[in-house]
């Protein structure tokens, strides 16, 4: 795969450049999230934070706990990637607590805390994002599209990494009830940023929810594949639109669209964990 277009690539007259949140925007380094044994497998997660959440409250073993999570989670999985509802993370809480049989009405929100610190604190972002959007807001609207079940948190996010400033427009799933690739969270984005979609351009890292959603109200899109395994295969196994645009680093935006800054210094991203 040969990244990057020409720049006769370039599409037709743009109003605005929207941007997917994690594995665009920002990363997410687990390694700053506590490890443990999650029925069986050794992973880092949030799951010590909120074991020891429940615990200060009730009498409930980590297994139980863990195997209650999950429970939860496949129970909403159709919901969330098939028909494209978002569940709220305090929602996600109450079910837990509901399976736990617990009658504590403050701990959904609680947890809901201790898991959005938790992974709010292992949020990492490269320094150059912020010039870039600096670059690109001088000529262009600025929005975020992101599937995401706390907006608060999402929010918190851009304002910790400095990019919050930077945007025009956010369509946060959480808050619009849908998640990518369905066309009501891009559209209210479009609607938010007052443009169309053949004026808008959509930068994300997934082929599903960025590229074939975006690309499906007709707005053009770029595919983002800085942290994309095997780029190739991925591209090849996808059977939706090809992306418009296909790029390694935020910082070739500027320049493809005409509104580069001398001197943009891009750090290397992290490895993909």
């Amino acid at each position: 795969m040969k990244f990057g277009m020409p720049p006769a690539a370039r599409p037709g007259p743009l109003r605005a450049v929207v941007f997917d949140l994690f594995d665009t925007l920002v990363d997410e380094d687990r390694e700053r999230l506590p490890e443990a044994d999650v029925l069986g497998n050794r992973v880092r997660s949030t799951h010590p934070m909120l074991h020891a959440a429940i615990a200060e409250r009730a009498d409930v073993a980590f297994d139980t706990f863990a195997r209650a999570l999950r429970e939860v989670d496949r129970s909403v999985r159709d919901a969330i990637f098939h028909e494209g509802r978002e569940l709220p993370t305090r929602a996600r809480f109450e079910r837990l607590v509901e399976r736990l049989a617990l009658s504590d009405p403050d701990l959904p929100g609680i947890l809901t805390e201790v898991h959005m610190g938790g992974l709010r604190s292992a949020v990492v972002c490269l320094p150059h994002h912020a010039d870039v959007l600096a670059a690109l807001r001088r000529r262009f609207r600025i929005g975020l599209c992101s599937n995401f079940s706390h907006a608060a948190t999402a929010r918190a996010v851009l304002e910790d990494v400095g990019l919050l400033r930077h945007f025009d427009g956010l369509a946060i799933s959480e808050d619009v009830g849908l998640r990518k690739p369905r066309r009501e969270i891009f559209e209210a984005i479009l609607t938010g940023l007052g443009v169309e979609p053949g004026e808008t351009l959509h930068v994300g890292d997934n082929l599903v929810a960025d590229v074939s959603g975006a690309a499906a109200l007709g707005i053009h899109t770029a595919w983002i594949t800085r942290r994309v395994r095997d780029p190739d295969a991925v591209l090849s196994g996808h059977d939706g639109p090809p992306p418009a645009w296909i790029i390694r680093d935020l910082a070739e935006l500027p320049e493809r669209l005409g509104c580069a800054e001398p001197g943009l210094a891009v750090e290397e991203p992290p490895g993909i964990g």
